[in-house]
């Protein structure tokens, strides 16, 4: 494999070992989609297209297509099966932070208010607004609206929350994920008696 860099133009040479790889992941339907995407990318750029051409035949833009051959240039086939790290910063809040401001959402506000503020949250765990506003927009959490909002006072509310929403947000392999919903109430005819 070789791969040359002039301006915005990029030329990939493959070896026939790379060429197999790269075909077998491009057409592995088990493999997530965005593997296959980055294979074709790098096996179009090797049929010496222009850039504007393997981001139409892929459906990309020209910077994914550049991003891409930057990295199979840099470490190769391997370099397209995996994400890069998290750029230095803030790291994401710990699962146990998480649990605690679903917790404390959850409970009864103090004094006379009606609900917990995302301010008063804030302060009572120690994180920024901000971040107490992106758990809650991930949960889906708005205890400003009373109306729909409903507090439980189970203590393992958090560690439930994290179960079911976890099997939506990242399901096993090869798991079908079915959502029933139960009824809030049923009406029944006076006299009547319900069916189980």
């Amino acid at each position: 494999m070789r791969v040359w860099a002039m301006a915005q133009t990029v030329c990939v040479l493959l070896d026939a070992a790379t060429q197999s790889a790269l075909a077998a992941i491009a057409g592995d339907r088990s493999r997530p989609l965005k593997h296959i995407l980055r294979a074709r990318i790098i096996l179009l750029s090797a049929e010496r297209l222009n850039v504007q051409e393997v981001a139409r035949q892929a459906g990309v833009s020209r910077p994914a297509v550049w991003r891409w051959q930057q990295r199979f240039a840099e470490e190769g086939v391997e370099g397209l099966l995996h994400d890069k790290t998290r750029p230095p910063g803030t790291p994401p809040h710990s699962t146990r932070t998480v649990a605690q401001v679903l917790a404390l959402t959850c409970s009864e506000p103090p004094d006379e208010v009606t609900h917990w503020t995302g301010r008063a949250v804030a302060a009572r765990i120690g994180i920024s607004l901000r971040s107490v506003q992106r758990i809650w927009q991930e949960h889906r959490l708005q205890p400003h609206r009373i109306r729909t909002f409903k507090r439980s006072h189970d203590p393992a509310f958090a560690e439930k929350v994290e179960d079911v929403v976890g099997l939506y947000m990242d399901p096993p392999a090869h798991a079908v994920v079915l959502s029933i919903d139960e009824k809030s109430h049923v009406w029944m005819a006076p006299g009547s008696q319900a069916k189980s």
